[in-house]
């Protein structure tokens, strides 16, 4: 149960951290560490599939694009854009309805017992690959046959047509 509470307390942390950071490179690493925090809460939900496919999704993927754009950019303080005043009032009613909304949440909070695990195995990657394959077998393949379809429309999209040059 510490440990839960640690990991919660590292990945609120670490969200903030993202937030007022403000390197936007820096920040994309929080955001990292963040993802890896909650990869960490799927393991202790004994979700290790949902937890592999966060690591390499969000973190390998996702989070190496933020960084490429942010490098792109090349971001600094000249080519950054003033803030109006009028975007500074509307940050500020979004700031206040987000602590609104957090302080009635708080409020309507009820502890409740631990929740029991009745089935251990219901979260590993060989019981859900026995469901994928055994009762969803036709949306599966289904949507297989639409990502090569996909895949290869990006190719031919992308291709050059050689009539044209």
């Amino acid at each position: 149960m510490t440990v839960f509470y640690l990991v919660a307390f590292l990945s609120l942390f670490f969200a903030i951290m993202t937030i007022l950071s403000k390197n936007p490179v820096h920040s994309v690493l929080y955001l990292v560490v963040t993802f890896f925090t909650f990869s960490i809460h799927y393991i202790l939900l004994n979700a290790q599939f949902l937890a592999v496919v966060n690591f390499i999704v969000y973190m390998g993927a996702i989070m190496v694009l933020f960084l490429f754009v942010l490098m792109l950019l090349n971001m600094n303080e000249d080519s950054e854009p003033l803030k109006s005043i009028f975007v500074k009032v509307i940050g500020i009613i979004a700031g206040m309805c987000f602590v609104i909304v957090l302080a009635a949440s708080l409020k309507l909070l009820k502890t409740s017992p631990p929740l029991e695990v009745i089935d251990p195995e219901i979260g590993l990657v060989g019981n859900l690959g026995k469901v994928l394959f055994k009762e969803f077998l036709l949306p599966f393949e289904i949507s297989s046959i639409l990502l090569l379809t996909a895949m290869v429309g990006a190719v031919l999209l992308g291709k050059k047509d050689k009539k044209r040059l």
